[in-house]
Parts: structure tokens; C-alpha cells; sequence
């Protein structure tokens, strides 16, 4: 004849089921799903929305002079793409994602922008540029220094051009054309990135 458990047993391990149940859940509930990305604590969703379109986290990197963190960069594409080239050439709506993580005064990330623009644009290029540059440049400028836990979107839409927003909220007038947007973008997918290890990083490395 078989025995039966005592119920103070029963009751034990029913208990210590509930437990350890209970605390993968609570663990299951803080970690982030397998497909954001987390970068100097900066977290990254896995998708947005943008021009009526979801857009997939194509990658993430940290840009950072020596021993300087500036900030971490999130590009969401329509596809996702591991060659630049691509990237460059992907249509439709595109977000590039700044993340701040210290103080940066507007001069300052005007400079950068030019000389990211110049490093991978001929003269001639600049020229045709230079419009919509200066509307970029006028911008930044109105936008003010960026602080730490700033969040900085380029987004471009077919229909509505690229559009700069600091935190959710639209800055400046929309700047037209998708050649001026794969020139920003350029910037850090050029043959001459701002910084190769944020380039690797966008690109999915």
C-alpha cells in the first residue's frame, strides 16, 4: 500500500513552489525583452513608430572621445540592414536616436556636425547642402545646450522631410529632401564616421 504525505509536507512544498515561482516572475518583470538593447544603462526599445510605419532597432553604439562619453545612438530602420550602403539607401521613414549622457553646448554639436558632414561630402556636395545646413545649424542653435538624459530624434518621413525633435517635442521647421537626411546620416555611416565603433554598433555589430 503506497503512503501519503503528511499535509505539513504538502503544504511545505507548495509553499516553496509559490515562492520560487513568484520570484522568477518579479525577475522575468524587470529584465528588459531579449530584443532592447541596453547601452551605458541607456535602453534601447526594439521598435518605434514613425510615419504610420513600425521601425526595427537596427543598432546602437556609444560615441566617446578617450575617456569622454558624449552619448549613445540608436538608428530604427523599416528593415534592418548590416551594411551601410544599405542603410543609406533603405526608403521610407528613418529614426536616428541621440541619447546625451553629459553636457554639450549647441556650438559644440554644431562644430561636430559639420565636420562629420565635411569628412564625408565633396565641395561640390556642401554646396548643394548648404541651404539646408544652415536651417539644421539655425536649429541646433534655438534648441540650446543638450543635457544629460536628453533625447535628440532626426526622423525623416517621405512626405514630411527631417524633422529635429529634443525630448517628443519638434524643433525648427522640416528640412526637405532624403538626400539631405542620408547626408546627416552619413555622418556616422560614412567612409569617415564620426566614430568606427558607433558606426559597427548602428550597423548591428
Amino acid at each position: 500500500m503506497k503512503s501519503l504525505k503528511s499535509p505539513s509536507r504538502t503544504t511545505a512544498l507548495s509553499r516553496r513552489f509559490a515562492a520560487t515561482l513568484c520570484a522568477t516572475l518579479a525577475l522575468w518583470t524587470l529584465m528588459p525583452p531579449a530584443s532592447a538593447m541596453v547601452i551605458e544603462g541607456v535602453r534601447f526599445d526594439d521598435a518605434t513608430r514613425l510615419g504610420g510605419k513600425e521601425l526595427a532597432l537596427n543598432g546602437a553604439g556609444l560615441r566617446s572621445v578617450f575617456v569622454i562619453k558624449g552619448y549613445v545612438a540608436g538608428l530604427y530602420l523599416p528593415e534592418r540592414a548590416r551594411n551601410a550602403t544599405v542603410a543609406l539607401a533603405t526608403r521610407g521613414p528613418k529614426r536616428l536616436q541621440l541619447r546625451v549622457l553629459r553636457e554639450v553646448e549647441a556650438e559644440s554639436f554644431i562644430k561636430a556636425l559639420n565636420e562629420g558632414l565635411r569628412e564625408n561630402h565633396s565641395e561640390l556636395q556642401m554646396r548643394m547642402l548648404a541651404d539646408r545646413l544652415a536651417q539644421l545649424q539655425q536649429t541646433m542653435t534655438e534648441m540650446g545646450a543638450a543635457h544629460r538624459g536628453d533625447i535628440i530624434n532626426f526622423d525623416f518621413t517621405p512626405e514630411g522631410g527631417t524633422v529635429v525633435a529634443l525630448n517628443g517635442i519638434p524643433r525648427g521647421q522640416a528640412i526637405a529632401g532624403e538626400d539631405f537626411y542620408q547626408a546627416v546620416l552619413r555622418i556616422f555611416l560614412g567612409d569617415h564616421p564620426v566614430d568606427r565603433n558607433l558606426k559597427r554598433g548602428l550597423l548591428g555589430g
